[in-house]
């Protein structure tokens, strides 16, 4: 790279910590390594021009988990851990809401609901049989029923009687979020530098050496501490604890008279849709297909579009004229538990990754604890 002497001296030089990812997770770290250090030099690295992964491609869903969702986990988790996730979503999304302002994340507490097509009749009696065990294990929490049951007046077609209604589910934009998330670190004299991929990393006794570039053009600074803050993208620093999750979504043309506001799930959260407006977000599916939904690539598939596309028309909006007006995907991370990986990989390097697709949520708090988990 053909760096100036300012450049380096400005972005380059005595570096305290380093962070790649500018999405959720790495800009809390961020905010909270200010709070913690406030006159260290803190830098962060995007190797696209937007952040990439799911923090500006989401849903803009605050919640917490469907129903479907929340028994299904506990079919493979301990009821403490299943409480104990709930309960760090929750202050997740409490803690994006205060540092934020819900005005400049544009906040509004619609609601969520599920769905239930009229051929999962099992889920559908499933659920409602552990409603009540639900409420009682998240009652603590929120000191209140979490679920109720309400009878559809949105006028899906091909669904059983009942939603299950959750009041304490809301939607943000996204879009918004995340600027406002960048004018509060800009603020905070924080350092971000875009387009930036990392290509290697050496760990040194006072240090890391950290490499930028391609393999024909490299670039290496020092950092006293390098944090990894990119989810989907972390497999081989954990040892494949992490794998990549493609999301497809479509989003729809205006739609005239829309009467849906709110957040909605379908087959435990495996399909989500919403009103922008009144257009209609629809997203999800990936479990049409899971070998080829497992990929860092983005794009789009026929398989999984076509599905979107036939729910919309046929469950969500029957008899209406429906366009799609732009498709897109995002990149999440998970994996076989759904506890966010944050940990100490060595003396100087660490990673906050594994939101499992509730970056949203639980982004803030896992860049708190990554930030937290730094010593000076």
């Amino acid at each position: 790279m053909h760096l100036s002497w300012w450049e380096i001296d400005g972005w380059f030089s005595n570096v305290d910590y380093t962070i790649v990812g500018s999405g959720i997770v790495g800009l809390h770290t961020a905010l909270r390594l200010r709070e913690r250090f406030p006159h260290s030099k803190i830098l962060v690295l995007e190797r696209g021009p937007l952040p990439q992964g799911a923090s500006t491609k989401n849903a803009g869903f605050a919640c917490f988990g469907s129903l479907s969702e929340i028994i299904d986990d506990l079919n493979h988790h301990t009821e403490a851990e299943v409480t104990a996730l709930i309960q760090k979503r929750w202050q997740g999304l409490q803690l994006l809401r205060k540092r934020l302002g819900d005005t400049a994340i544009d906040f509004k507490p619609y609601g969520g609901y599920e769905i239930f097509l009229e051929d999962d009749t099992a889920g559908y009696e499933n659920c409602l049989r552990r409603m009540p065990f639900a409420n009682e294990v998240l009652r603590p929490l929120f000191k209140a029923d979490v679920f109720t049951k309400q009878t559809d007046r949105f006028n899906f077609k091909g669904t059983k009687e009942y939603l299950i209604f959750n009041p304490f589910e809301g939607q943000i934009d996204t879009g918004k979020m995340m600027q406002a998330l960048l004018r509060e670190v800009h603020a905070q004299n924080i350092l971000i530098l875009n387009s930036q991929t990392v290509t290697g990393y050496h760990e040194k006794s006072d240090g890391v050496d950290v490499a930028l570039g391609d393999s024909a053009v490299q670039f290496s600074f020092h950092t006293k501490k390098l944090l990894f803050a990119t989810n989907a993208f972390a497999g081989q620093l954990t040892n494949g604890a992490v794998k990549p999750a493609r999301a497809q979504v479509l989003i729809t043309e205006p739609i005239p008279n829309l009467d849906i506001r709110g957040t909605f799930h379908i087959d435990r959260g495996y399909y989500y849709f919403r009103n922008i407006g009144n257009r209609i977000l629809f997203g999800g599916a990936r479990n049409l297909d899971f070998e080829g939904e497992t990929t860092t690539q983005f794009g789009t598939t026929d398989i999984i579009q076509n599905r979107l596309e036939q729910l919309l028309r046929e469950t969500i909006l029957p008899d209406t004229d429906v366009h799609i007006a732009h498709r897109w995907s995002g990149i999440m991370g998970m994996g076989t538990q759904k506890r966010p990986v944050v940990e100490q990989l060595s003396n100087h390097v660490y990673c906050g990754v594994r939101l499992g697709g509730m970056g949203i949520a639980i982004g803030s708090v896992v860049g708190r604890e990554l930030g937290d988990l730094v010593n000076n």
